[in-house]
């Protein structure tokens, strides 16, 4: 019993400095991150007339284009994005988020959060890092989906589109995810 809790802290002190170490030093320059970002949401755009739509009623459009998932009994997801405001980028944020429980693999994925009011915008904004799944209100919305999703009958504070998922690993959320501004 003693070796198997041995083997699962080693497992876990691996998996840590491999996943975030990889993920610091792979880290995107603005120009690289600016174009990730614009190519995530152009791709969404094509595959979502819901999120095409929201781009004109939005306050503010936070894209995560790139993030890695991984895990194994413990697991952590890293990646870099900005903030979208009047078309432009008005600001730079990583996502961060540990778990622990039955879970193996490895995911990349990206994911979009529409900010659709000014409060929404607003807490972004001073809170020192926001975490998902506390305030604002979320609706998580399947790109296939979507249909039914319109600026008319859009109602909630954000809404959370996912894309691009590649890998092997169950379940995708944002509960527990925390957002924090970054200088790059």
């Amino acid at each position: 019993m003693k070796r198997l809790h041995i083997a699962v802290i080693c497992a876990i002190a691996v998996f840590t400095m491999a996943f975030f170490g990889v993920n610091q030093a792979g880290a995107a320059s603005k120009a690289e991150l600016d174009q990730k970002v614009r190519q995530a949401l152009d791709n969404l755009y094509a595959k979502s007339a819901s999120a095409k739509a929201m781009k004109k009623e939005a306050k503010g459009i936070l894209v995560f284009p790139d993030i890695v998932k991984g895990g194994f009994i413990v697991g952590g997801q890293y990646g870099q994005g900005a903030l979208i405001k009047g078309g432009k980028i008005a600001g730079y944020y990583n996502t961060v988020s540990a778990s622990y429980g039955l879970q193996a693999g490895l995911q990349k994925y990206g994911y979009a959060l529409f900010l659709m009011t000014d409060s929404a915008l607003a807490y972004l904004d001073k809170s020192g890092g926001w975490e998902l799944g506390m305030t604002p209100n979320i609706v998580v919305v399947d790109v296939g989906a979507a249909g039914g999703i319109s600026t008319t009958t859009a109602k909630s504070d954000v809404y959370a589109f996912f894309f691009d998922q590649k890998g092997l690993m169950a379940g995708i959320g944002l509960q527990g995810t925390k957002i924090t501004k970054i200088e790059k």
